[in-house]
């Protein structure tokens, strides 16, 4: 079965960077999108950063864009989240999630497949 984990949480400083990276398994993952969701305490999950497995296209949510990069290497099946500039309201549980590439976009159930999350603290 598909299995995802997420690592690399943690607790930095505001103007800091992080990186996520997210292990997948279970299956070929070349007819699937991996994203990038986020859920902050009493807010809805949020998407933050799309890619295409094959093609390597990428896609993200505009606050981010430009601070965030998703990535991936296909030989290791590793999915990567390079965060930049990390500010307070970046504090959430982040998810890798995994759905069919023609299907998943940038909306939470679209996506098939979760990891159980990670904490990423920003402190002021």
């Amino acid at each position: 079965q598909v299995q995802l984990r997420e690592s690399g949480g943690g607790l930095v400083q505001a103007g800091d960077s992080l990186r996520l990276s997210c292990s997948a398994s279970g299956r070929s993952f070349l007819e699937f999108a991996l994203g990038w969701f986020r859920q902050a305490p009493g807010q809805k999950r949020e998407f933050v950063a799309r890619l295409g497995w094959l093609t390597g296209n990428t896609y993200y949510a505009d606050s981010n864009e430009g601070r965030f990069i998703i990535s991936r290497d296909r030989a290791k099946n590793m999915l990567y989240l390079q965060m930049n500039n990390l500010q307070p309201e970046d504090t959430a549980v982040y998810y890798c999630a995994a759905g069919s590439r023609g299907f998943a976009y940038r909306t939470a159930n679209e996506y098939s497949y979760w990891g159980q999350g990670i904490q990423v603290t920003i402190s002021s």
